[in-house]
């Protein structure tokens, strides 16, 4: 499987904004819009963002703008408002906080710092403990650093906490690969798929495994299971088709 954080639809500041009740509602519809506008234009949702900013629009404005430049690749520059975002609402708004500050460590992965991306979580983690989404986002956050054995030390605790999520399981199948425990990593495995059949990230990481211990024909149905339930865009189908290939398969 690779390694990637993940998607965040960016609502962020609800019922929680500052002021009296009918102008918290006038701002939570305007912040709707302009998170709406960024998937439509990003740029304009960004020129948006700005200009509510500059008429008084606060945390909400603000947050739109930072989604906007991460629409638009503008990772580092996103960060660091999300960053700057979550040290302001520290006082007062300590749940919002939090999740800036683990969306900044979202953005930093995306600019391939992970440095930054690992003081962010890890910052998060601090007021949130227990987080699950934050001890896997920090995993990812590990293991693209390499550090597989802190990845999984994560993992653990997310499943612990949860011992339902799939997605955990999957990638801490990855991590024991990684570090050469093939049996850890198959048995991770097995438990995804008994949690959801269909987990496509799993029957990826499943049909690795199988080649690594030689199991070809295995792997290659499930490669080709993948690439028959995935979208042929998408990182599952991606990592089949380059899996496929290593056994020099021919994929129609």
């Amino acid at each position: 499987m690779r390694w990637r954080g993940r998607v965040f639809t960016g609502l962020l500041v609800g019922a929680a904004l500052l002021g009296a009740a009918p102008a918290r509602a006038d701002r939570d519809a305007d912040y709707a819009a302009c998170v709406a506008q960024i998937d439509k234009d990003a740029g304009t949702a960004l020129d948006v963002a700005n200009g509510w900013a500059q008429r008084g629009g606060g945390f909400p404005a603000r947050h739109c703008g930072a989604l906007a430049l991460l629409k638009l690749g503008q990772y580092e520059t996103a960060a660091t408002l999300l960053e700057q975002l979550a040290a302001d609402m520290a006082h007062g708004q300590a749940d919002l906080s939090v999740e800036a500050l683990a969306q900044a460590g979202q953005a930093w992965l995306m600019a391939h710092k992970t440095e930054r991306a690992y003081a962010a979580q890890t910052a998060a983690l601090k007021l949130r403990p227990r987080d699950v989404d934050l001890l896997i986002d920090r995993s990812i956050t590990l293991a693209d650093a390499k550090n597989y054995w802190e990845a999984i030390d994560d993992l653990n605790q997310a499943i612990v906490l949860d011992p339902r999520r799939a997605d955990a399981h999957v990638l801490r199948a990855s991590a024991y690969r990684y570090v050469d425990s093939l049996e850890l990593a198959g048995e991770d495995v097995a438990a995804a798929l008994a949690l959801e059949p269909r987990n496509l990230d799993a029957l990826v990481e499943r049909g690795i495994v199988k080649r690594l211990t030689n199991d070809p024909s295995g792997a290659r149905q499930d490669w080709l299971t993948v690439l028959r339930a995935a979208p042929p865009d998408s990182p599952a189908a991606e990592l089949a088709r380059d899996n496929l290939a290593k056994l020099d398969v021919k994929v129609e």
